[in-house]
C-alpha cells in the first residue's frame, strides 16, 4: 500500500468518525427531547405574569411518565400533575398547538367561578391583594399588604391590572385582572382523565373555561425554568429572568 492509499484510508476514517460522532449526538438529542427535557416557546400573554411572551422554557416530560414518540400512549406512568403545578399539553381543540396553563381542577373536582372568586370543591382559594410598585423599566415588584417584596416578570401597563397572590393547591403564585371587567360566573364538573387549566392573566386567557377540559393524555410535561428571556419590547435580553424557577 503506497501513502496516496494510506492517506485515502485515514482521510476516510477520520470522516466516518465525525458521523459516528454527530449521528450518536443526534440520537442522544432525540431521545433527551422524546423523553425527558423539551424547549417550549411563550406564545401568548396568557400566563403574564408568571410567564411573558417571549420567555423561552424548559419542559420536564420525564415527571409524569414516558410516552411512546410521536403518540399519546404511555408506556410508564410516574404520577399525576398535582393542582397549581405549570404543565404544557396538546391543544384539545386543534391537536398541531401545544397550550401552557396552570392546573386548577383535577378529575372528580367540581369547579365555581364567581369574579375573581375560583371555588375547588366548595371552598375558595385564598387570594390576597397585591399593591405593584415601579422598581425598573424589566421588571416590576409586588408587594402584598404587610407582607414581603415579590418579583415578577414585567407587565406592559400594569396600572390597569388588579394583581393577587392566589394559593393553588400547595402552590402560591400572582394572577392579574383586567379593572374593570364585567365577568360571568361558571361552574365545571371536571371529568375523570381530565384537568381543568386556567392561565394566570385571568381576563386574557383562553383555556377550560372556553373550551373545556384537558385530557391527562394531552399532557407533555411541568414547566421547568426560564432559559432565555427576550423583550420584544424594548428590545434585548431580561437577564433577570435567566434560570428561574416556575411555580
Amino acid at each position: 500500500m503506497n501513502n496516496t492509499d494510506q492517506h485515502q484510508k485515514k482521510k476516510k476514517h477520520i470522516v466516518r468518525e465525525y458521523v459516528e460522532a454527530l449521528l450518536t449526538a443526534a440520537i442522544i438529542a432525540l431521545f433527551i427531547r422524546a423523553f425527558v427535557i423539551e424547549a417550549f416557546k411563550i406564545p401568548s400573554g396568557s400566563m403574564i405574569p408568571t410567564l411573558s411572551v417571549g420567555d423561552h422554557i424548559f419542559v420536564n416530560k420525564f415527571i409524569y411518565g414516558l410516552r411512546i414518540p410521536f403518540t399519546k400512549n404511555k408506556f410508564i406512568k410516574l404520577r399525576s400533575p398535582t393542582r397549581g403545578e405549570v404543565i404544557v399539553f396538546i391543544y384539545p381543540v386543534d391537536e398541531s398547538k401545544d397550550f401552557i396553563k396552570r392546573v386548577v381542577g383535577l378529575p372528580g373536582d367540581k369547579i365555581e367561578i364567581k369574579g375573581t372568586d375560583v371555588l375547588v370543591n366548595g371552598e375558595c382559594l385564598s387570594h390576597d391583594p397585591l399593591v405593584v410598585n415601579q422598581d425598573s423599566e424589566d421588571k416590576r415588584l409586588l408587594n402584598i399588604v404587610g407582607g414581603s417584596l415579590k418579583h415578577i416578570p414585567y407587565v406592559p401597563d400594569f396600572e390597569n391590572y388588579n394583581f393577587f397572590e392566589e394559593a393553588t393547591g400547595d402552590v402560591k403564585h400572582v394572577v392579574q385582572y383586567e379593572n374593570g371587567i364585567w365577568r360571568s360566573s361558571y361552574e365545571f364538573a371536571v371529568p375523570e382523565g381530565h384537568y381543568f387549566v386556567m392561565g394566570d392573566n385571568r381576563d386574557n386567557s383562553a383555556d377550560s373555561r372556553e373550551w373545556g377540559f384537558v385530557p391527562e393524555e394531552n399532557i407533555k410535561g411541568k414547566a421547568m425554568f426560564v432559559w432565555l428571556s427576550l423583550d420584544k419590547d424594548q428590545g434585548g435580553i431580561r437577564w433577570d429572568e435567566f434560570g428561574r424557577w416556575i411555580k
